[in-house]
C-alpha cells in the first residue's frame, strides 16, 4: 500500500547483518547517514535468540524470528517499513526479496544480486512487474572521484576508450581461515551458499560494474582462468581475464584474495585516444586525469572544479576525507530519494546500480566459470 512519506524519515528493516557481520552495520550506517532514514525493524539472524539479541543491541524497535513473518507483519501495519535491507549469504538473496517485493516493499540488496542466473532473472521479472525501487550496493560507484571519472568519459575527455585495466586484490583468504571457524571465509568459501563462484562473485562483480559503470561500455565477450589455490577450498579464489568491450576496445580484469600484502585495492585505469584516467579505491579521493602530452592532473574530491553529480554526492569540504562508509550512504541516498518519487507518483531519477546491474553481474559470474572450465576460451557475455 501507498504510504506518505514527504514529511518523515523512512522506516527500514534488515534481515541479516547480525552479530558478528560486517557488512550489517555499513548498512545500518550508510541508511542512516544523511537522517533520511531509520532501521526499526529487523529478522537478523535464522537463529532465533541471537535475532533477538542482535535486534536489542541496535534498539530495534521490532525483531522477528523469520524474514516470511517480517515482511508479512510490516506490509499490515501503518507504521510499517518502507524498505528491507536484504544483508544475508548469497543463497538467501532470492527468496528474502522476493517476500518483500511480493508484499509491495521497496529492497536494497547486497552483491551478487541472487545466487544463480535464473534467480536473478525472476528478479528482473519481478521488479518489472511491481514498479518498485531496487537498489544494488555496489558501492563503489558511490565515490564522488567515481562520478566524476564517469563525467570526464562521457564528456569525451578521453576520447574513444581502447584500453582498461582493473584489478581488486586483498590476501584475507590467503589461508584457509574457513577451517578455523571464521564465520565470513566459511560461508564465502562454500558453494552452497556462495554460488559458483568465489573471488570472481564476491569482488570480481564490483571490478566488472566498476568498469562498465564509469566507461558506459558493456563487456561483450571474456577468456578468464579462474583459480583455487588455497588446498582444500572449493571455489576460486584468484582469477585473470581478457575482455573485449563493445565498442572494440579491450580490457584485462584481475581479481584474487590470496594476493599477499594486499588490503582492499581496487584500482581501475581507463585508456583513450586522448588521455587517461586511474583511480585507487584506498585513495578515493584523488583521481589522476592523464592528458596526452600534457602533464597528469591530480583531481580531489569536492573541488570547484569537480562535476555537479560529483560535488552533489560530496558532505565535506575539500581536504576533509571521505571514505568506503560516505560512498555506500550515497547508494541509500539516491535509492531513498527514489522510493519518496515512487510513493508521490513521480518518475524515479536512478543514478544507484538497479536490478539490470544485478543481472549484469550474474551473467559475469557464470561466463567467467564456463570460460575457466572449457579451459580459459573465449565466451559471449
Amino acid at each position: 500500500m501507498a504510504r506518505e512519506v514527504a514529511n518523515r524519515r523512512l522506516r527500514a528493516g534488515i534481515v541479516g547483518g547480525g552479530q558478528g557481520s560486517f557488512i550489517g552495520a555499513v548498512h545500518r550506517i550508510a541508511a542512516e547517514l544523511d537522517g533520511q532514514a531509520e532501521v526499526i525493524a529487523g529478522a537478523m539472524s535464522t537463529n532465533p535468540e541471537r535475532a533477538r539479541a542482535s535486534a536489542a543491541s541496535w534498539y530495534l524497535q521490532r525483531s522477528y524470528d523469520s524474514y516470511e513473518e517480517m515482511a508479512r507483519t510490516e506490509a499490515q501495519r501503518t507504521d510499517g517499513i518502507d524498505f528491507a535491507i536484504v544483508a544475508t549469504p548469497n543463497h538467501m538473496h532470492f527468496p528474502v526479496v522476493k517476500a518483500f517485493l511480493e508484499q509491495g516493499i521497496h529492497v536494497v540488496c547486497d552483491k551478487p544480486m541472487t545466487f544463480s542466473l535464473e534467480e536473478a532473472q525472476q528478479l528482473v521479472s519481478l521488479v518489472e512487474e511491481k514498479q518498485l525501487v531496487f537498489a544494488l550496493t555496489h558501492n563503489y560507484t558511490g565515490y564522488p572521484t567515481v562520478r566524476h571519472a564517469r563525467d570526464l568519459v562521457r564528456q569525451g575527455a578521453l576520447g574513444e576508450v581502447r584500453k582498461v585495466l582493473v584489478e581488486y586484490v586483498q590476501d584475507w583468504l590467503l589461508d584457509a581461515l574457513e577451517k578455523e571457524g571464521n564465520k565470513q571465509a566459511s560461508w564465502r568459501t562454500d558453494p552452497t551458499k556462495s554460488g559458483i563462484a568465489g573471488s570472481v562473485g564476491d569482488i570480481g562483480t564490483h571490478a566488472e560494474n566498476l568498469l562498465e559503470f564509469i566507461t558506459g561500455l558493456k563487456i561483450t565477450s571474456l577468456c578468464a582462468d579462474l583459480t583455487t589455490f588455497v588446498e582444500g577450498r572449493a571455489l576460486d579464489d584468484d582469477a585473470n581475464m581478457l575482455l573485449r568491450l563493445e565498442n572494440g576496445g579491450k580490457g584485462f580484469l584481475t581479481c584474487s584474495q590470496i594476493a599477499a600484502g594486499e588490503e582492499n585495492n581496487l584500482t581501475l585505469r581507463v585508456y583513450g585516444t586522448k588521455a587517461g584516467l586511474e583511480w585507487h579505491q584506498q585513495e578515493p579521493n584523488t583521481l589522476i586525469f592523464k592528458p596526452h602530452g600534457q602533464p597528469q592532473q591530480i583531481l580531489r574530491t569536492n573541488q570547484g572544479y569537480m562535476s555537479d553529480e560529483s560535488k552533489a554526492l560530496s558532505r565535506l569540504p575539500g581536504g576533509h576525507p571521505e571514505g568506503f562508509y560516505e560512498a555506500f550512504a550515497n547508494i541509500y541516498r539516491l535509492a531513498i530519494a527514489d522510493i519518496r518519487r515512487v510513493e508521490s507518483g513521480e518518475q524515479t531519477q536512478g543514478g544507484y546500480p538497479t536490478v539490470y546491474d544485478g543481472l549484469r553481474g550474474l551473467n559475469f559470474i557464470v561466463k567467467a566459470v564456463e570460460s575457466s572450465q572449457k579451459g580459459a576460451v573465449w565466451v559471449e557475455l
